[in-house]
């Protein structure tokens, strides 16, 4: 009976708004839950087949669809912890659970979020209190990232940042900025050599010292303008490791800069660039002395010996003091020396449909059929967004949207009731005319 259809339309009434009741519920009690995606419910209505033109119509009901709408994004807050960590559009962080990296298991699930607030625990792994563990790939020892697959977790590891961490910056490049006494290549000069010295850092942070000698070659008349410049190795016993014949320009437009620069022993000299290529005990170190012409270097002027600028990179052991990520997912320490490296890339990762993500607990998610494959993308590159550190990404719950589905869901459902209660009269009177 098509009386029957009513009562079993307005019991799906009932249970549909029930279920919509529920998502409003958990988007009200989730909108100060950072990350957390609104689910919604949608009906879709059932129809009985039968005849057009019958004459009778009965009710197909109605049925709901609950679905997280992932792919939204909530407004970045402002946090004071360099590790809270938020997508600025799409894609999602890597993590896992610290239960797996607890258990030390060869494959860890993977899991992603679009935002965390990660603190180092005993181990120095970044996890967040609800036991989300980042992901990351690890860099080389000289910051750069290895060829990693983007489409397996090869290669991702929990991202480790230990408090009492120390390293060290070998010294690869130095500039010498220094002037010579142009009396003391004239004739009659005594031809004292000028010393000095430049301290670099080895490859375990120890301190080493470039010992630079420059001999003038006194003539016996006029101005020779040449002098010899010897290196040696404190690494090496004082060991010498390069030898040069500098001769300086006289003219008046390029008076006091390098002519020419020639190599007697050890690394050779790159006029193109200026740059000397010795070799220590701890390997090469490329230093600036200039190119011809150039007044930057080497110089050689009126009659002081003063080195002007001596620059150079690397740094000695120091202590890890703070850890940052940027907008492209590199997470760079900090060290007290003043050092900075890249030490993880953290990926995005994305999927075609997001909302077909599989729904975890602590704001994460898992890959599915209905997601598709995961691919792993470098932040702000291809369709992903970038990174934001100091960050958290808030509920995507409008509290004032949710209040007014939260009024019609309770007219709706009183509307229902009122069907079943109708019916159950109509019943009631149908069966009162047997009696």
């Amino acid at each position: 009976m098509t009386i029957s259809s009513s009562l079993n339309a307005g019991v799906a009434g009932l249970n549909v708004n029930a279920s919509r009741l529920a998502s409003i519920s958990d988007n009200i009690a989730n909108s100060g839950t950072y990350g957390y995606k609104r689910s919604v419910t949608d009906f879709e209505s059932l129809v009985t087949n039968g005849a057009s033109d019958s004459g009778i119509y009965s009710a197909g009901g109605v049925r709901a669809v609950t679905t997280r709408l992932v792919g939204q994004t909530g407004a970045l807050v402002t946090t004071s912890n360099a590790l809270d960590i938020a997508v600025n559009g799409r894609g999602m962080l890597p993590v896992t659970s610290a239960a797996a990296v607890a258990s030390g298991a060869a494959a860890l699930p993977m899991m992603m979020t679009t935002t965390g607030s990660f603190h180092p625990n005993s181990a120095g792994v970044l996890e967040t209190s609800s036991g989300l563990v980042l992901l990351g790939w690890p860099a080389n020892a000289d910051g750069s990232i290895p060829a990693m697959p983007r489409d397996t977790m090869t290669g991702l590891q929990p991202v480790v940042i230990n408090a009492n961490q120390t390293a060290s910056d070998p010294t690869t490049k130095v500039t010498l900025g220094v002037n010579l006494p142009a009396s003391e290549t004239t004739a009659g000069a005594d031809g004292s050599t000028q010393p000095l010295s430049v301290e670099y850092f080895g490859n375990l942070g120890e301190s080493e010292t470039l010992g630079v000698t420059f001999t003038p070659t006194v003539p016996a008349s006029g101005s020779s303008n040449e002098w010899t410049m010897t290196v040696t190795d404190s690494a090496q016993g004082g060991a010498t490791i390069g030898q040069y014949d500098l001769v300086f320009d006289g003219t008046r437009g390029s008076g006091g800069t390098l002519a020419s620069v020639s190599t007697l022993s050890g690394g050779t000299y790159d006029a193109s660039t200026g740059v000397i290529g010795l070799t220590v005990a701890g390997g090469p170190i490329a230093m600036t002395i200039g190119k011809p012409g150039d007044s930057s270097g080497l110089t050689q002027l009126s009659s002081t010996f003063a080195p002007t600028s001596i620059t150079k990179d690397g740094s000695p052991v120091g202590n890890l003091t703070s850890t940052t990520i940027d907008q492209n997912g590199f997470i760079t320490a900090t060290y007290d020396t003043g050092f900075t490296r890249v030490i993880y890339q953290v990926p995005l990762v994305d999927v075609p449909n997001p909302d077909g993500l599989t729904t975890l607990d602590n704001q994460a998610y898992q890959v599915s059929p209905a997601s598709g494959s995961f691919f792993l993308w470098d932040a702000g590159k291809g369709p992903t967004g970038t990174v934001a550190g100091y960050a958290l990404e808030g509920s995507t719950t409008d509290i004032a949207g949710e209040l007014t589905n939260l009024i019609q869901t309770q007219r709706a459902y009183s509307s229902n009731a009122k069907v079943i209660q109708t019916v159950d009269q109509m019943l009631q009177e149908t069966t009162n005319m047997k009696q």
